[in-house]
């Protein structure tokens, strides 16, 4: 019986790594890093030709890649890749300079690299008028 437990929790690995609600197509792994200058995303995409496959938006603060997979048709025994769509959206911080987005890919990584504008301040004085 102990021998099932961690057997069966394997199994459902791959229904925790979905994203809810479930959408057409498959999550695309990232991370991501800010500083005080710039936040910059990776996301995993090995597999996948950037020029032809991948896509890159932003629209309302969000940033969004889509990207698509083609499976090479041959006999196999066992496959875990996923295939067909693939898309991933993230909110950019408030203070993103979405003119300046620059993105670059290697190994397998596409690297977004989206600049910070300096916060500027908020809050407003208000000047008191003496009452007459």
């Amino acid at each position: 019986m102990s021998a099932l437990v961690p057997r069966f929790f394997g199994d459902m690995t791959d229904w925790l790594e979905l994203e809810f609600p479930l959408r057409a197509g498959h999550m695309i792994r990232v991370e991501d890093l800010m500083t005080e200058h710039e936040y910059v995303l990776r996301a995993e995409l090995a597999g996948i030709d950037p020029e032809k496959d991948v896509q890159l938006s932003i629209e309302n603060g969000i940033l969004t890649i889509h990207a698509e997979r083609k499976e090479e048709i041959q006999t196999r025994h066992r496959t875990e890749f996923r295939y067909g769509m693939l898309q991933r959206s993230v909110r950019l911080p408030a203070n993103a300079d979405e003119q300046h987005v620059t993105a670059k890919f290697g190994k397998g990584i596409l690297e977004v690299t989206v600049p910070l504008k300096a916060i500027e301040p908020t809050a407003k004085q208000i000047t008191i008028a003496k009452a007459e």
